[in-house]
């Protein structure tokens, strides 16, 4: 396809697949990488016991790579920057596609306030008297500039940002496989644990099914962010290529990074440990990983585990950055938002996309320093729904997609990448996503009386994404795409299937 040309002749900037294999791996190993791992998952053990806690993440880890070999083949196909959006409006609905944009923007608009906040708390460790705000701006202006100089720029502040998390990650294992071993010291006494912390109490499982439950709604969280590469792939030099590659190593960092460390913690410390309960940010010495570090005698663990919490912090803020940049300019450029929001920059950057998210991020950050903190919580809440709706959309697209090839007769053999689960990889992954997604907070529903404000904060992101896709199918009168009237650039030119 010829580039789009100004009046003059010259040609109008567009952006540039400038993302190599190396940025697209790292962006799938690391991109799910964050405080969820690093804080989070002692907690996790507490709450189910080691086996529980190991269970969730094994089936929630499941859910998330069939998703992503979902998105593969999506992406691999039509590499945009809309990705899912695009994709929900090409194979299920216009007004679905639009509502699938505009929550995934707001998601990770919101993500960045709340990684300036924990930014703050993070350098508090190291300069308890220096203003946290000072701290924020100066991190929101890294991260406004490596996002506004080209793409380049944010492929290469995450590839360091998750390498940094990946050697932390591997070290751990490393280290922690060592002292089951007895290679290294373990504690106190030097002695290895053996499997003795998976008989502590009522261990390896601990509180049933309501705390595996409770244990899944975490890791859901922590997996959010895998989807980055569909986003990533509309900038990807080779996309046919690498985006199929980096759906691969998805497999392997849940098998090695979740699963393997959560192993880990469960076999070195026992759930009973009162620090596994202290999941803040500003309780980082705390943190399952810098439990493990200083038996093994590192004293530095806190101060390092600190800096790598940073790290995790920064990036996700970079990446949400970039993710609702992307996000936002595409939906200028298919005429669901403003036309402003689609010019680009010489360098290949919707500057005035990014601007725009950084202001919305910014007013959203300012209002976590009120007193009366209420908005930003509810803006929080609202926000952390909206990444488990991304998922479902996925799944659902991907399977209109592949029914809508299959009733046209259409050759899957040309697609650059199948996933090898169709049909029931997407069917499976909706399944338990709806699960995960409605089982937020299932605490409000018991217990006789009915937590309706608990309720309300929890779920107010489904009515919402449900009013702006049915508003949108009620003013442009849309309807769900025939499977016989779905487009399929590239696909369709080739003669139907069996018929010469």
């Amino acid at each position: 396809m010829s580039e789009p040309q100004h009046a003059c002749g010259a040609a109008a900037p567009t952006l540039r697949r400038a993302l190599r294999a190396r940025h697209l791996s790292m962006i799938a190993i690391g991109g799910s990488i964050g405080t969820g791992l690093f804080v989070a998952s002692g907690s996790t053990v507490a709450q189910a016991g080691p086996g529980g806690a190991l269970t969730a993440y094994i089936l929630i880890g499941a859910m998330v790579y069939f998703l992503m070999t979902s998105l593969g083949e999506l992406a691999a196909y039509m590499p945009v920057s809309g990705t899912f959006a695009t994709y929900g409006a090409l194979y299920v609905d216009e007004g679905f596609g639009f509502a699938l944009g505009w929550n995934y923007w707001y998601n990770w608009a919101v993500t960045i306030a709340v990684e300036l906040a924990a930014a703050q708390l993070v350098m508090q460790y190291w300069f308890p008297h220096t203003p946290g705000i000072l701290w924020s701006a100066l991190f929101l202006g890294l991260m406004f500039l490596l996002n506004a100089f080209s793409v380049r720029g944010f492929g290469e502040g995450e590839y360091w940002f998750a390498l940094i998390k990946v050697i932390t990650v591997i070290a751990f294992i490393v280290i922690g496989t060592l002292m089951i071993l007895g290679i290294m010291r373990s504690g106190a006494s030097g002695m290895p644990p053996g499997l003795h912390n998976l008989t502590v109490g009522d261990a390896p499982f601990v509180g049933g099914v309501p705390a595996l439950i409770g244990v899944a709604m975490i890791a859901g969280f922590s997996f959010q962010g895998t989807e980055l590469i569909g986003v990533a792939a509309g900038e990807s030099a080779d996309p046919a290529k690498n985006i199929p590659r980096a759906v691969r190593q998805v497999f392997w960092r849940i098998l090695l990074f979740y699963v393997l460390a959560i192993l880990i913690i469960g076999i070195l410390i026992p759930y009973t440990d009162p620090n596994l309960l202290k999941t803040d940010v500003d309780t980082i010495s705390v943190s399952p990983f810098t439990l493990v570090f200083r038996r093994a005698g590192l004293a530095i663990a806190a101060g390092v585990m600190n800096a790598v919490i940073l790290t995790a912090v920064l990036s996700a803020g970079n990446s949400g950055m970039y993710a609702s940049t992307r996000m936002l300019y595409n939906l200028a450029v298919e005429g669901r938002a403003p036309r402003v929001l689609a010019r680009l920059t010489r360098n290949g950057v919707p500057l005035m996309a990014l601007l725009a998210t950084t202001a919305v991020g910014t007013l959203c950050f300012l209002s976590s320093l009120v007193k009366d903190s209420t908005v930003y919580l509810w803006l929080l809440n609202l926000s952390g729904m909206t990444g488990f709706i991304a998922w479902l959309g996925i799944a659902i697209s991907h399977y209109r997609f592949r029914k809508g090839l299959m009733a046209q007769g259409l050759e899957l053999a040309r697609l650059p990448y199948r996933s090898p689960f169709f049909p029931y990889g997407p069917i499976f992954a909706f399944v338990l996503c709806m699960i995960v997604t409605l089982g937020q907070n299932y605490q409000a529903f018991v217990g006789g009386k009915i937590d309706w404000m608990g309720v309300t904060a929890t779920y107010v992101g489904i009515p919402l994404f449900l009013c702006i896709w049915l508003g949108y199918r009620f003013v442009r009168k849309t309807r769900f795409v025939p499977l016989h009237e779905m487009q399929f650039p590239g696909l369709q030119d080739q003669p139907a299937a069996g018929k010469g």
